[in-house]
């Protein structure tokens, strides 16, 4: 899943960065606002994490910018114990959560996946399609009992397709999930991915779990 963070504080926001990464979380982060903003116009995001008072444009005007022109990303503000006012306006925009600081990481992680299982329409943290099961909080997967040791791109991508099953998605949607702006990878990578899984989760005796729709893309599970 794919975050972003507008954060101003720089040893606030590296420190986020880091503990995202570390929870499988693809991250791009920025301490100005105007930069923030071209971000989360130019990619999509799982969860923008959201501070409200930055420089060059405050939380709120990125936030009222992003409704206006349709984008539905969920928002969680970053705000003061004193700004209620904030945080009111903020929720009347269209924000889906806040957060007030100093705050523990464990609670931000918490928000951020159920913010990320309201955008799929998810009620547990635990998929199950056939026989796979996947434990989105603890990033454990299980097939017919069995857990399945997965390398961290593979679960990333393996996560994004399950928490889509049932819909084509395409390479371009999947790449951009699995990587931020700075990354360089060659162009098949995607495919590449989709092999190593295919190779740890399918039996000779039966289809594939993951299904090619040429020229199309990849679906997880029985297109809806």
């Amino acid at each position: 899943m794919r975050v972003l963070i507008v954060e101003d504080q720089a040893k606030l926001r590296t420190w986020l960065r880091k503990g995202l990464k570390e929870a499988d979380f693809v991250v791009d982060a920025t301490g100005d606002g105007n930069e923030g903003l071209w971000y989360a116009q130019n990619s999509p995001y799982d969860v923008i994490i959201l501070d409200l008072m930055l420089p060059g444009l405050d939380g709120l005007s990125i936030l009222r910018r992003l409704r206006e022109q349709g984008r539905d990303d969920h928002v969680l503000l970053l705000t003061a114990k004193d700004t209620v006012a904030d945080r009111v306006a903020g929720l009347n925009l269209g924000a889906d959560d806040y957060l007030v600081k100093p705050f523990a990481f464990e609670e931000l992680l918490a928000r951020i996946r159920a913010l990320v299982r309201r955008r799929y329409g998810k009620h547990s943290p635990v998929i199950e399609i056939g026989d796979l099961r996947i434990d989105t909080a603890k990033r454990r997967v299980w097939l017919r009992e069995r857990e399945i040791e997965l390398r961290a791109m593979e679960y990333k991508l393996l996560e994004y397709l399950a928490q889509r099953a049932g819909e084509t998605v395409s390479r371009t949607e999947i790449w951009e999930h699995l990587y931020d702006f700075g990354s360089e990878t060659v162009s098949n990578v995607v495919d590449v991915y989709i092999g190593c899984l295919r190779r740890k989760l399918d039996r000779p005796d039966q289809n594939s779990l993951i299904q090619t729709r040429r020229g199309l893309g990849y679906v997880l599970g029985a297109e809806s």
